[in-house]
């Protein structure tokens, strides 16, 4: 019996310790996990909205931030363009607003009236760093209040074997050349073939040759339009004599069944367009033309003139009540090495110098005309109406070039009638203030 009892109690042992072995590493795995659930419930959450495909790429980056900071976790809510002004109005209307959001550089004047966003921190970034007219769609009144993410100008995209075939073996820098290449272009051009497309449903290449004078294009404090000044009425004359030199086809984009088909097809040699469009004619131009097409900077009335300062930047709302955690994700998304990744999977532009001292974005033949127009970059009028009022002036231009009836005075005069008219309310809250 003594050794039945003894077998019995060796065997329950040996049975005991089997069990243990078993639960010991499954009592260790959700002890762990349990562990793993109480960092995660007491991670700090950094909500960050952003746009279109920009939202979902940038997803991509929050891993390598997340494990410098185990402590913040971000969740990134992406908003179609079409949907985001919108949205972010509501959500300011019922406190609701992200910590983080990518907002576009004419919308900031916007948010900052609405006292929603934070002025930048000053030890988040190098300003030295950024492209001055880049940093400059930030400020208001000296104050920052953004951080340039990615940025956008526009400027020639040619055919520059059509423009050899002209006699010419380098693309122009001032108007005159730009006019005697399109003359040139012009009688060796097949029927219903133009020297250069500016639609007239876009207005940035009107606001790129304004932006190359030197008057404003608002004044008064920005509450009046100066459309009527020399230097706007210069390029609004400028613009004109393109379409009615026949340079230009009085059409808008959406009368074009394919840009790309069309500039393959040699019906334009000069297109005013953006830094997106060096994907697009990577991808769409056959490969018997991925030679035949390159970037310029604009050309200006006495040399290489200035262009738009375009993109979104990133921005700190001020209800948010994680500051510190916020910032730290936006200077993280700023570090030069961040923005070439985030270039090397969307194809935008970075707004830091320091960025484009990269071999391989140095490499890019394309992108080398955008790294020198950048230097030559100006904001648009940091007003919030200025949307309103750039799409006035492209409807007034346009019925100055299809109507014909329309002389430059009196479109450069009806453009500021508009533009003195959406920016009443400016003009009336600003008395306002400084009553006593």
């Amino acid at each position: 019996m003594s050794d039945g009892r003894s077998a019995l109690v060796t065997g329950s042992s040996l049975l005991t310790n089997r069990i243990a072995a078993r639960l010991i590493p499954i009592f260790l795995l959700a002890w762990a996990l349990a562990g793993c659930q109480e960092s995660a419930d007491t991670a700090t959450v950094v909500r960050f909205w952003a746009m279109g495909r920009e939202g979902e790429v940038v997803r991509e980056l929050i891993p390598d931030f997340e494990r410098a900071h185990p402590n913040v976790r971000v969740e990134v809510q992406q908003l179609p363009w079409t949907a985001a002004h919108q949205k972010l109005l509501t959500a300011f209307a019922g406190d609701a607003l992200p910590d983080v959001a990518q907002l576009g550089n004419t919308w900031l004047p916007e948010f900052v009236a609405l006292r929603a966003v934070d002025p930048v921190d000053p030890s988040v970034v190098d300003v030295d760093d950024y492209f001055a007219g880049i940093w400059q769609t930030n400020v208001l009144d000296q104050t920052a209040y953004g951080v340039p993410w990615y940025i956008d100008t526009r400027l020639l995209f040619y055919r520059r074997d059509l423009l050899a075939a002209a006699g010419y073996a380098a693309p122009p820098t001032t108007w005159e050349e730009w006019v005697e290449m399109l003359r040139a272009l012009e009688q060796r051009a097949a029927p219903h073939s133009y020297g250069v497309l500016l639609p007239l449903n876009e207005y940035e290449p009107l606001l790129a040759l304004a932006a190359q004078q030197e008057a404003p294009l608002l004044r008064d404090g920005d509450t009046r339009g100066n459309f009527r000044s020399d230097g706007f009425k210069r390029a609004l004359r400028f613009y004109l004599d393109m379409f009615e030199d026949g340079f230009a086809p009085a059409t808008g984009a959406h009368q074009i069944a394919n840009t790309w088909d069309e500039f393959a097809r040699g019906h334009f040699t000069f297109y005013i367009t953006g830094p997106w469009n060096i994907g697009e004619f990577k991808r769409r131009l056959p490969a018997s033309l991925q030679a035949s097409w390159m970037t310029a900077p604009l050309p200006g009335a006495n040399g290489p003139g200035y262009s738009t300062a375009g993109g979104a930047s990133l921005v700190v709302f001020s209800g948010s009540p994680r500051k510190k955690e916020a910032w730290q994700l936006v200077q993280y998304l700023s570090r030069p090495d961040v923005q070439l990744r985030f270039h090397a999977m969307t194809g935008n532009l970075p707004p830091r110098r320091s960025a484009w001292n990269d071999e391989r974005l140095q490499a890019d033949v394309y992108a080398r005309a955008f790294r020198e127009q950048l230097e030559r970059v100006k904001p648009a009028p940091m007003v919030p109406e200025w949307e309103r009022i750039a799409s006035e002036m492209q409807l007034v231009a346009e019925r100055m070039v299809q109507g014909g009836r329309m002389t430059v005075d009196e479109a450069a005069a009806e453009i500021d009638r508009r533009a003195d008219r959406i920016l009443e309310k400016r003009r009336w809250l600003l008395a306002r203030k400084e009553q006593p």
